[in-house]
């Protein structure tokens, strides 16, 4: 169907409502939906697979505005398609309380299918997106009921693909054939600084190409027809992910068209009266003519109809296909039918925690079918691997082992997009010192409230030979302080088959668990008071009245504070001892259980970890002290390290006794 004068009025009506709620707050970015209002236009009003009316339609299309800069792009979108984000909302862009803040926020506002802003996330989170989609369709798909059929779009910019996270995880997306995944380009060699050839010289074309991509291009980002026959090329590819770099105009209409100075300014009254000149455009502002959002309702109802032929199929699954249909709603819902009592195996003697974790998630997987699980090339070390459930790989999407290589970045954005595309539950390892190469990952599952599970072992100095380089220690403070992040280290087997299961059962924020490399004791204590676990922090050991002296610890350091309380209650001290797995969840109970399990008037305090102390001075409280390590690690056996380090029974009960006799 060719493109109308409707059409091109439509397109101006996206840059316009930009340009209106740009100045109106007088803050933003316009020089994006400026330059690729055609494209997204093209793309919502000829492909999109969507419903406004029920955004949460499963098999619809996936869009992430990667640039998220340039918001006021999607909601003008949004709006114009119909979805539930009145004129009202784009008046108040940025403004507090709105829906519509400055770069997009899932969960916030509707049709948002992630929270970008951070360059190189958006087009990585559609890399997990797509993945999700191929696991999903490979699973549940039969020959004659096709229940998982969606694409996954994304707008880019020179400096999302810039990012070395991009990078990864288009190298990443290339190898692994994700055919659903296309990417559009929006190539304007232009960044905030200036010209892109200040910092970017590349063939970015080449790049993809030697990625595995299927690379087209649109020379004119105005030219509509161009556009269209790009996107339906790119739907007719089978083996690849496809990238059209589509060249544009940064600001294009406006004064500063060309130019950095349009990036990240208002275009200022002048500059947007000019710019509404070009393209003819006489509306008041925030007015749209009717036949703008008719343009967008054809199209919508053609969405709507394939939703109900979907809903047709997905009732014909449920009579024919009985198991996997019950399967495929609980994904859906994110239901995890496991009976843990009985499906947790049990532990005796010493056991790495990072082993206990191999043999619970391999435990836990037959009952959830849609466990997808990874590593950055350390799955071996990890023990992150589902025995005898296959390699996800171009040719075998069914397999649940997602190799992420050498690319921790990656795999933690691939995760949030595998998890915002629902029906799948990632967790994927590296060691806990790499944290640092994917915080930005963890920070967004945690703004997102996305329950992805990062398994993170070789959790401390006990690491030993490898070094300094590869001895945690300020990463477990630096991982408590992201607001959302649950963290736990547990203390031995058993406390690791409560971690999973609690990150299993609350599927409202990402998990990391810390794990051990060394062997750790299986605890008597912590089985016989594992009612309490789930609070975070509980008593494990108490002699007498417990108010002399409370000592606590996490992780591997639970059994020094162990073995010490008992010998200081051996010489008559009234001890507790309080087993911390994770000081997140022990933040979320009520006041009257930390006084429950801290009371006020015990001031004698001792908290134990091989880790930055941060943490702990506000459980010690001034009365107390903190047994940590504020310097890097060293080079040796892990069990000399932790010696000369400090973290000894000795070491415990001395400091413990100096406090008794202060």
């Amino acid at each position: 169907m060719p493109f109308t004068a409707q059409d091109e009025l439509a397109v101006n009506a996206i840059r316009v409502l930009s340009i209106d709620a740009i100045e109106k707050s007088n803050s933003g970015h316009p020089g994006l939906p400026l330059g690729a209002a055609p494209m997204a236009y093209v793309l919502w009003s000829r492909f999109l697979k969507h419903n406004p009316k029920n955004p949460k339609w499963f098999d619809r299309d996936r869009f992430v505005l990667s640039a998220g800069h340039g918001s006021m792009l999607l909601y003008s979108l949004l709006h114009l398609s119909g979805y539930d984000l009145p004129m009202e909302e784009l008046k108040n862009f940025r403004q507090w309380g709105s829906k519509t803040p400055g770069h997009p926020e899932f969960g916030h506002t509707v049709g948002v299918e992630a929270t970008t802003g951070p360059l190189g996330q958006g087009i990585s989170m559609a890399v997990g997106m797509a993945i999700a989609e191929q696991f999903m369709a490979s699973t549940f798909n039969k020959q004659d009921h096709k229940l998982v059929d969606h694409n996954t779009y994304v707008i880019v910019g020179d400096g999302d693909l810039m990012e070395g996270v991009s990078q990864e995880a288009a190298s990443l997306a290339g190898h692994l054939g994700l055919n659903k995944l296309i990417v559009l380009y929006d190539s304007n060699n232009i960044t905030l600084d200036g010209p892109a050839e200040l910092s970017f010289s590349e063939n970015v074309a080449d790049r993809f190409r030697a990625y595995g991509w299927n690379v087209l291009r649109v020379d004119d980002g105005n030219d509509l027809d161009a556009i269209e026959q790009a996107i339906t090329q790119a739907n007719t590819e089978q083996a690849r992910p496809t990238l059209i770099e589509v060249k544009t105009v940064i600001g294009y209409g406006s004064p500063k068209q060309g130019t950095s100075k349009v990036h990240g300014s208002p275009l200022g009254a002048e500059g947007a009266e000019a710019a509404k000149q070009a393209y003819g455009w006489n509306e008041e502002p925030f007015s749209v003519p009717d036949e703008v959002y008719a343009a967008f309702a054809k199209h919508n109802a053609e969405s709507a109809e394939r939703e109900a032929e979907w809903n047709a199929v997905l009732s014909s699954y449920r009579t024919n296909y009985k198991a996997e249909s019950k399967q495929f709603d609980d994904a859906l819902s994110g239901v995890v039918n496991v009976d843990f009592d009985n499906v947790l195996p049990a532990f005796e003697g010493g056991v790495a925690t990072r082993d206990a974790f191999g043999k619970i998630i391999n435990a836990i997987a037959p009952h959830v079918p849609t466990l997808l699980g990874g590593s950055a090339d350390l799955s071996s070390s990890n023990k992150t691997l589902l025995d005898g459930a296959g390699s996800f790989q171009k040719g075998s999407y069914e397999g649940r082992n997602v190799f992420y290589g050498v690319r921790e970045h990656a795999m933690g954005a691939a995760m949030n997009g595998i998890s915002l595309h629902g029906g799948v539950i990632p967790f994927g390892g590296t060691f806990l010192v790499f944290v640092d190469y994917l915080r930005p990952a963890v920070r967004l599952s945690a703004l997102m409230k996305q329950p992805v599970m990062y398994v993170m072992t070789h959790d401390s100095i006990a690491v030993g030979e490898d070094g300094p380089t590869h001895e945690p220690v300020e990463q477990l403070a630096s991982l408590r302080v992201i607001p959302g992040v649950r963290v736990f280290r547990p203390a031995d087997a058993t406390e690791t088959g409560l971690s999973v299961r609690y990150a299993l059962e609350h599927r409202d924020a990402p998990t990391v668990l810390a794990l051990s490399r060394q062997k750790l004791p299986t605890l008597d204590e912590v089985k016989a008071n594992r009612q309490n676990f789930n609070r975070g922090a509980y008593v494990i050991y108490q002699h007498g009245s417990g108010t002399d002296l409370i000592l606590m610890a996490s992780g591997s350091e639970v059994q020094l504070a162990l073995q010490a309380g008992k010998k200081l209650a051996s010489e008559g001290v009234q001890v507790r001892v309080v087993s911390a797995p994770s000081l997140d969840v022990f933040e979320e109970q009520p006041n009257s259980y930390r006084e429950e399990v801290l009371p006020a008037n015990v001031r004698k305090r001792l908290a134990v970890e091989m880790a930055q102390s941060t943490s702990w001075y506000k459980y010690v409280g001034l009365d107390g002290e903190v047994i940590g390590i504020d310097t890097f690690g060293a080079s040796a056996p892990g069990e000399i390290v932790m010696r000369e380090y400090g973290f000894t029974e000795d070491r415990v009960i001395d400091a413990a006794k100096s406090l008794l006799n202060r």
